[in-house]
């Protein structure tokens, strides 16, 4: 609800601007040039996980100051520390996790430090288990490493995803001794219980399992959900899991490439420092200045923009619950994505069918396993009248066609 007292106020104390925001076109958005809004010209961008909200002051403030001051060189130890110390503050705030800073390492991205556990940990022969739909790339990297993906679908029960623990424990007899973890889970956004966790944490600890725990979305979880990063919950844990996390989707800075790896299981720093420190190096620096901004000084604008996703997925809610009834769906409980299905509909490439018909771009759900035909991944974290005209574009054509 956007009044002008409310916008004036939000505006100056945290310089989240939602009138602003409500304001901004497609073509504004593709002026900008970013890869949602260039990809497919007059199209709507719903594909890319990022937000269209711009930055918070303090954060372009640190840019601005960075450049004024030519600190655009490789990035240095300091820095490596100062985004150490800042991610491990965030997680104690946000999580009540003691982690030192001393095992918290800096790189490009989330991707890159998977790379890592996949070439270091699991290793060229072995094999990894990825719960599908999964974040693409989890899917299509680990054969670049001679490493076998095991997709093992979650299990739609009513309005809630769960994992099927009965085929993840036959794959762990069978020898596979890697899991990939994505809590909130991109692109379903599932939210674990701590007895979910605690499960999981039981059987790679019966098995012999290391388990890569994406955690990128964790500051995006809605009410009556709370995130418990895995590597927190006990000894057993921490020894277990490799977690990587970022400040760019809560605060809007992929770009910068700048995430962190909090290895927790003493040997994996020593593993790093020997064999992945190179990493640390392809970092960037203004990644490091923009990334320490978000998690000292940026959390008001965020929680502006959270309550803005609120407001997205409440829409979005509804209109699936109301005239987009007959596609398949489950409230997502964070994130700022959702899945649709589209088979109930008979529209065998969604992706396809609504960039023709209505002008959106959306991600294949094949992409994301064979989980995931007729599906789509949708980001609905744009400006919220761009999401009214997303959802009129792809209702209109549905019905244009007689689906709906």
């Amino acid at each position: 609800m956007h009044n002008g007292v409310m916008e004036t106020s939000t505006f100056t104390i945290t310089g989240f601007n939602p009138d602003s925001i409500d304001h901004e076109t497609a073509d504004d958005l593709a002026k900008r040039g970013s890869d949602k809004w260039t990809r497919y010209p007059g199209c709507i961008g719903a594909f890319i996980a990022e937000m269209d909200y711009g930055l918070a002051p303090c954060i372009q403030e640190a840019i601005e100051n960075a450049t004024e001051e030519c600190a655009l060189g490789y990035i240095p130890d300091p820095w490596k520390r100062r985004v150490a110390e800042a991610c491990a503050d965030w997680q104690q705030q946000h999580y009540d996790w003691d982690v030192s800073p001393d095992c918290i390492r800096p790189v490009p991205d989330v991707l890159e430090a998977y790379e890592i556990f996949l070439r270091e940990i699991v290793k060229s022969g072995n094999a990894v288990i990825v719960p599908t739909p999964a974040y693409m790339p989890f899917l299509s990297v680990p054969p670049l490493y001679g490493i076998k993906v095991i997709e093992i679908d979650m299990l739609q029960e009513g309005e809630e995803w769960l994992f099927d623990f009965d085929a993840i424990e036959d794959a762990f007899k069978n020898g596979c001794r890697a899991f990939v973890l994505c809590n909130p889970h991109n692109p379903i956004g599932k939210v674990l219980t701590l007895d979910e966790e605690l499960r999981l944490s039981a059987l790679a600890s019966q098995y012999g399992v290391r388990i890569f725990s994406d955690e990128i979305h964790a500051p995006f979880v809605f009410d009556g959900y709370t995130h418990v990063p895995f590597a927190s919950i006990n000894e057993t844990t921490a020894i277990q899991a490799i977690t990587a996390t970022s400040a760019s989707k809560s605060f809007n800075i992929p770009g910068t490439k700048c995430a962190q790896v909090l290895l927790t299981n003493p040997k994996d720093l020593v593993l790093w420092m020997e064999r992945a420190q190179w990493s640390e190096h392809q970092t960037a620096t203004i990644g490091a200045i923009a990334t320490t901004a978000a998690y000292t000084r940026a959390e008001p604008w965020f929680l502006e923009a959270l309550k803005y996703v609120r407001s997205n997925f409440e829409l979005l809610d509804d209109q699936m619950h109301g005239r987009f009834s007959k596609v398949g769906y489950v409230p997502p409980q964070g994130t700022y994505i959702a899945w649709l299905d589209f088979t109930p509909l008979g529209i065998e490439h969604p992706t396809e069918y609504f960039l023709e018909h209505a002008g959106v771009a959306l991600t294949d759900g094949v992409e994301c396993g064979e989980i995931g035909k007729g599906c789509v991944r949708m980001n609905f974290a744009m400006p919220h009248p761009l999401l009214v005209e997303c959802l009129d574009r792809m209702y209109n054509a549905l019905h244009a066609d007689a689906l709906l």
